[in-house]
C-alpha cells in the first residue's frame, strides 16, 4: 500500500517499524523483530500517555520509560530520535557502533530519554518496581493539598523472556504486596524466543500468575490495534491500587513476508532482500534506507514539544509550592541536587576503647540511627534480616501500603528483587537506598550490583556475616570468595571496617560517594574497638589503607588485615615486638579507595624496600599478591568452612595470633 494514503498515525507507526529494520541490517547485529511488532505499542505510549520533555529528560515529574526487554532497544531509540530528543539520525545509524549514543541495550547516561540501563532480562521489570516505590515516597513526604508534585507513572514493555526469569516473579510479588498502582507494563506476549516458539519451555497462564499477585490484569489480542491499546492503557491509570499488566499478543517481525513469526527475526538481522521486501510490504521505497518523510517528522517533533508546556506548568507549580512550603521545598532540592544535610557528619558515634567489644554490624546500626534524623531520603530496609543486619531505623515507620512516609521496607527474602529495586531508587533524585542481608548471599544480588556499577549510580549495598566468624552456620553461610568477586567489578568500592569507629567511617564514605555503588561488610562477631588516641584515626579508612600501629624502628614486616582480622595482627604485632622484631600493621578496609591514592601516600603505607609482608584475611587470597609481594604471603581461606562454633574455626583454619607469629617469622 502507498503509504502516502495512510493516515499520519500508521505512517509514523510505520516509520519506526522500517527504520528499526534498516538499522538493524546497517548493524548487522541486533534484534529487529520485537521493535517492528511493538511500533503501534511505543507510539500509543509515547503520543498519549507519556508525560516527558525531549528538551530535558531528566525533569523530576516525568514518567518514567523502561524497556525491559532490552534488545529491542532500536524501538525506543527510533521513537526517541522522532520526538526531538538529543539523538540525531547519524545515531540511528551509528546502532551499536563503538562510542555510539546507541548502544545495543539502552544504556542510562548515554543516551537521553533511557531512565534505566536494562541488558539482562527481569532486571527492567524489578527496576521499575524501585521507580514505582521512590515515586510514592517523594508523594508521602512532598505532596500537600493541591500540590501534587510527584504524581508520574512507571512504564515498562517486558518480553516472555522477562517473565521467565525468577527476579521478576519477586518483583511482582512486592509490587503487588505494596499495591503499587502506579506501574503499568505491557507484556508482549509473542510466542518467540531464541530457540524457537516458547511452547518449549513456557506454557504458564501469565494472566492468572499476576491476578494471583495481586495485580490489576488485562489483554489486548493485536499489538496493531491502536484502539484497544489506549483503552487498556486508560483502564490501568485508572486503577491505583494495582499494579497493572497489559498483555499484549504481537506478531514478531511484523510486515516481514518470509521472517514474521519466526525465531529468524529474533536476534538476528532479516537480511538486505528481507529489508527490501518489508519496505514494499509498508508502501516505502525499498532503495531507499533510513527514510523518513517530512510529515512524519513533523508529526513527531509536534508530539514532542508537547513536553515542553507539561513540565513548564509543573515548574509553575513548584514555584507555588516553594512559597508556602519553603522548607521542603529547600530540601528536595538539596536532596535532589545530591547536597548531604549541614552537620551530619557531626552526629556521627565515636567509640572508647573502653566500651565493650562490638560487631560491626551493631556499630553500623548505631550509625544508621544516629544519623537518620538528617537523611529524611535515606531508606531502605532487608531481605527478611533487619534484626541481624541491625538495618532497622528505630524511630522510623515501615513503608507499606497503608504508609507511604514509612522508611524501613520490608523486601521479604527477596535478595535478587531487592537489589535490582535498590537501582531503580538510586535513579530517583531524591533517594538514597539501602538494603541489607548477608554477604554470603550477595551472590542473588550479583546482576543489580553489575548493573548499578555500569550505571555509575550510588545505592549502598549492606553485607553482613561475613566470614567464618559467624560459625555454627556452616559452610553454605560462610563467605569465601564473595570479597574478590565483588572487588573484581569495575566502579565497584568494597569496604570492610576494622571495628565500631570504622564502621562510622564508612558510611560517612558511602554517603559522600556519588558515581558509583558502595558495598558495607560486616562481622556478626564482636569485636575490641581500637584506641583513636593510641593508633591511626579510623577518618583515615578513606583512603582505603592506613598505618595502623608502627613500630619504633623501620619495619622489618608489614601485616596487613581488613575487618575482623586486623585486631588478631594487632595482637601479633604486640608478640613480634616482644621477640624484637620490627612490625608495621597496616589495616586495608577498601582496596578500591587505597588505589585512588597517590604514589607517595601509596609508599608511605606499604614501601616498596619493605618486601616482608603478610596479608590475613578469612576470605580467598586472590588479589592479594599485589600488595604482599613476591617475598610476601598470604593467610587466608583456601578452602569452604566447617560447621562450629567460631572460636574453634579460628583455630582450625589458622586465623591465631601463634600462627600469624609464625608465618611472618616464615618470611624472615
Amino acid at each position: 500500500m502507498d503509504s502516502s494514503k495512510k493516515s499520519i498515525e500508521e505512517q509514523g507507526i510505520d516509520t519506526v517499524r522500517v527504520l528499526s529494520a534498516d538499522a538493524v541490517q546497517k548493524a548487522n547485529s541486533g534484534h529487529p523483530g520485537t521493535a517492528m511488532a511493538l511500533a503501534p505499542v511505543g507510539h500509543v505510549l509515547w503520543k498519549e500517555y507519556l508525560n516527558y520533555n525531549p528538551k530535558n529528560p531528566d525533569w523530576a515529574n516525568r514518567d518514567r520509560f523502561i524497556l525491559s526487554c532490552g534488545h529491542a532497544c532500536i524501538l525506543q531509540y527510533s521513537f526517541l530520535h522522532l520526538l526531538g530528543y538529543d539523538l540525531s539520525m547519524d545515531d540511528i545509524k551509528n546502532f551499536r557502533q563503538l562510542n555510539s549514543k546507541t548502544a545495543g541495550h539502552p544504556e542510562y547516561g548515554l543516551c537521553p530519554g533511557v531512565d534505566v540501563t536494562t541488558g539482562p532480562l527481569g532486571q527492567g521489570f524489578a527496576n521499575g518496581v524501585g521507580f514505582a516505590i521512590a515515586q510514592k515516597h517523594l508523594a508521602g513526604r512532598y505532596n500537600k493539598p493541591g500540590f501534587e508534585l510527584f504524581n508520574y507513572h512507571v512504564y515498562a514493555i517486558c518480553s516472555d523472556g522477562d517473565m521467565m526469569e525468577g527476579v521478576t516473579s519477586e518483583a511482582a510479588s512486592i509490587a503487588g504486596h505494596l499495591e503499587l498502582g502506579n506501574i503499568i507494563y505491557l507484556y508482549d506476549d509473542n510466542h518467540i524466543s531464541i530457540e524457537g516458539s516458547t511452547d518449549i519451555a513456557f506454557t504458564e497462564n501469565v494472566e492468572e500468575r499476576f491476578a494471583s499477585y495481586g495485580w490489576h490484569v488485562q489483554h489486548v489480542d493485536d499489538a496493531n490495534d491502536v484502539h484497544a491499546l489506549n483503552l487498556a492503557i486508560r483502564n490501568a491509570k485508572s486503577e491505583t491500587q494495582k499494579p497493572s499488566l497489559i498483555r499484549v499478543r504481537s506478531l514478531i517481525a511484523y510486515g516481514s513476508p518470509n521472517k514474521s513469526g519466526t525465531a529468524g527475526s529474533h536476534g538476528s538481522p532479516l537480511g538486505a532482500d528481507e529489508v527490501k521486501l518489508v519496505k514494499e510490504f509498508f508502501g516505502f521505497d525499498p532503495d531507499k534506507s533510513f527514510y523518513v518523510s517530512k510529515e512524519v517528522e513533523e508529526y513527531y517533533k509536534e508530539i514532542g514539544a508537547r513536553g515542553i508546556e507539561t513540565e513548564k506548568k509543573w515548574n509553575d507549580l513548584f514555584a507555588q509550592y516553594k512559597e508556602k512550603f519553603p522548607e521542603l521545598a529547600a530540601e528536595y532540592l538539596s536532596a535532589s541536587a545530591g547536597e548531604l544535610p549541614k552537620g551530619w557528619k557531626d552526629k556521627l558515634p565515636v567509640f572508647k576503647a573502653s566500651d565493650p567489644k562490638m560487631a560491626t554490624r551493631q556499630a553500623s546500626g548505631k550509625v544508621l540511627n544516629a544519623i537518620a534524623g538528617s537523611f529524611p531520603n535515606l531508606i531502605g530496609g532487608a531481605a527478611d534480616l533487619a534484626p541481624s543486619t541491625e538495618t532497622n531505623l528505630k524511630e522510623y515507620d515501615s513503608f507499606t501500603s497503608e504508609n507511604r512516609n514509612g522508611r524501613n521496607f520490608h523486601f521479604g527474602i527477596r535478595e535478587h528483587a531487592m537489589g535490582s529495586a535498590m537501582n531503580g531508587m538510586a535513579l530517583t533524585k531524591g533517594v538514597i537506598p539501602f538494603g541489607a542481608t548477608f554477604l554470603m548471599f550477595s551472590e542473588y544480588m550479583r546482576p543489580p550490583i553489575r548493573l548499578a556499577a555500569i550505571m555509575k549510580i550510588a545505592p549502598i549495598f549492606v553485607y553482613t556475616h561475613d566470614s567464618i566468624g559467624l560459625g555454627e552456620d556452616g559452610t553454605t553461610h560462610q563467605p569465601v570468595e564473595q570479597l574478590i568477586s565483588l572487588r573484581s567489578i569495575p566502579n565497584i568500592t568494597v569496604i570492610r571496617p576494622a571495628d565500631a569507629n570504622e564502621s562510622a567511617q564508612a558510611w560517612r564514605v558511602a554517603l559522600e560517594h556519588k558515581t558509583g555503588p558502595t558495598v558495607l561488610v560486616f562481622t556478626r562477631q564482636g569485636l575490641p574497638i581500637l584506641d583513636q588516641d593510641k593508633y591511626g584515626k579510623a577518618e583515615n579508612l578513606e583512603k582505603g589503607a592506613y598505618i595502623l600501629s608502627d613500630s619504633e624502628k623501620t619495619p622489618e614486616v608489614i601485616l596487613i588485615a581488613t575487618g575482623s582480622e586486623v585486631a588478631l595482627i594487632m595482637d601479633a604485632q604486640a608478640k613480634l615486638t616482644e621477640e624484637g622484631i620490627a612490625t608495621r600493621v597496616v589495616s586495608m578496609p577498601s582496596w578500591e579507595l587505597f588505589e585512588k591514592q597517590s604514589d607517595a601516600y601509596k609508599e608511605k603505607v606499604l614501601p616498596k624496600a619493605i618486601k616482608k609482608r603478610l596479608a590475613v584475611e578469612m576470605a580467598s587470597p586472590l588479589g592479594w599478591h599485589k600488595y604482599v609481594t613476591d617475598e610476601g604471603d598470604t593467610l587466608c581461606m583456601t578452602t569452604f568452612g566447617e560447621s562450629a562454633p567460631a572460636d574453634d574455626l579460628y583455630k582450625h583454619f589458622g586465623f591465631t595470633v601463634d600462627n600469624v607469629v609464625k608465618k611472618a617469622k616464615a618470611l624472615l
